[in-house]
């Protein structure tokens, strides 16, 4: 965080995506609060509300709009933290390691592997895909 002004932005070396932060939308600009008050209380073991994460964007001599908050803490409750940091770092997709069954049909005989194969993926892909729903406004 920092503050400087309605922006909250300090330094212009604060970048995202090769775009300063000072130059972002508002918007952008209080999700991304949300978001580092959001990892902080985690990373911190306190219980991530939408009073906790305004005390804390407050503290930072910032401020959100008043939606942004319960918004955030409804997904994280929904989704889970540890699920979107895993989403957030790219470490969730799981979607490598499935090339090597080939060379190992061939030598066994290929005896028909092929479908149970498919099966245990499309049990994958639906798992994932039920880990990823949640209504925000249920």
């Amino acid at each position: 965080f920092g503050s400087s002004g309605s922006s909250c932005v300090h330094t212009s070396h604060l970048s995202m995506a090769s775009v300063p932060v000072a130059d972002l939308p508002k918007e952008q600009q209080d999700e991304l609060l949300c978001t580092y008050a959001a990892l902080i209380l985690h990373d911190d073991g306190a219980e991530i509300t939408p009073q906790n994460m305004t005390n804390l964007i407050k503290a930072a001599g910032c401020n959100v709009e008043g939606y942004w908050p319960l918004l955030m803490t409804k997904m994280i409750s929904n989704v889970g933290m540890e699920t979107l940091i895993k989403l957030g770092s790219g470490a969730g997709g799981g979607g490598g390691g499935g090339g090597g069954g080939g060379a190992a049909a061939a030598a066994g005989g290929g005896d028909g592997g092929g479908e149970a194969a498919a099966d245990t993926k499309k049990v994958e892909e639906e798992e994932e895909e039920e880990d990823m729903e949640f209504d925000l406004f249920g």
